[in-house]
């Protein structure tokens, strides 16, 4: 089944020539089918790529998706042309008094700064607390995952000494309870980071309703879920394409930042290609998320979700 998104966004002809099966939303009320609805806050500077990473991985389901687009009213992106943003994205004002399978909150070059400092804080908080009552299941990514970590547990993000910057291995947590989320993952794998803070996993253990699902001993504690599967946390960036630490590197490179290459992820001493080794685990865990986490559990009658 294909994911369901307007086909003038750039990440239609995208996916398109990729052989991704994407449908237009004109064809797609046309079928007799419920869709997955999910909802993305792209707190991301490179929206236009961040969304396409996103959608390609959702669209990898044998589900009709159709994904909603979410930006901040409080904080207006600078890197994003505004016909973009004003085209396919909603503020929450738009959307706060539906409901949704599913939603993603993405990571934000804002690490660095205390979390009430982040110029559109008090508007994710809201947004926060609403996913509680009108979301079936949300997925934190990176930045966003610390967020919601700290808003919802108080646990806090703690700076690192060199950026965690590059390719880690991680270990699945195996305790004999069979996790649907992680089906099909090796037991180890490997994934993206991207980051100058990190979160301790003894902080996360202490909490009774959050259970670790995988970790790295470069990366630290890797993937999070609540207890109830409500709330997945991901620190890393499994929806990174081949070479977006590449240009991270060469971004910050000309910025005259001091900047190292990132780890474990040139495949040849020139740094010129890739080895991507990530991509598998990565549609597995859509896959997973979106099947044993939102479509199984959510109710035919989306207006029935409650918390």
């Amino acid at each position: 089944m294909p994911i369901v998104i307007d086909k003038d966004i750039p990440a239609y002809k995208i996916l398109t020539g990729e052989r991704i099966f994407v449908m237009d939303k004109e064809r797609a009320v046309s079928q007799e089918i419920r869709p997955i609805e999910i909802a993305i806050l792209n707190l991301m500077p490179t929206k236009e790529t961040t969304e396409t990473q996103f959608m390609r991985l959702l669209s990898n389901s044998p589900l009709q998706v159709n994904v909603t687009l979410i930006k901040t009213s409080s904080y207006n992106a600078t890197h994003t042309d505004q016909t973009h943003l004003d085209k396919f994205y909603k503020t929450f004002d738009e959307v706060k008094d539906l409901k949704f399978d599913g939603m993603i909150i993405t990571g934000a070059p804002v690490e660095n700064m205390p979390f009430e400092r982040v110029a559109y804080w008090k508007e994710l908080s809201y947004i926060l607390d609403w996913t509680r009552t009108n979301v079936t299941s949300t997925l934190f990514i990176c930045w966003g995952a610390q967020a919601a970590l700290h808003y919802f547990y108080g646990i806090r993000k703690h700076p690192l000494k060199k950026k965690c910057f590059g390719i880690f291995a991680h270990n699945r947590v195996r305790d004999g309870v069979p996790e649907p989320l992680m089906r099909g993952i090796s037991d180890e794998f490997h994934m993206p980071h991207s980051r100058h803070t990190i979160i301790y996993a003894k902080d996360i253990l202490d909490v009774k309703n959050l259970k670790i699902l995988a970790y790295s001993k470069k990366a630290g504690a890797s993937v999070i879920k609540s207890t109830d599967n409500r709330q997945v946390f991901v620190t890393g960036h499994m929806e990174y394409d081949r070479y977006t630490l590449k240009n991270e590197y060469e971004r910050d490179l000309a910025k005259g930042l001091d900047i190292a290459p990132p780890a474990n992820y040139f495949a040849d001493k020139d740094m010129k290609e890739v080895k991507m080794n990530w991509s598998s685990t990565a549609n597995l865990f859509y896959i997973n998320w979106l099947n044993y986490y939102v479509y199984q559990v959510t109710p035919y009658d989306i207006n029935k979700i409650e918390h």
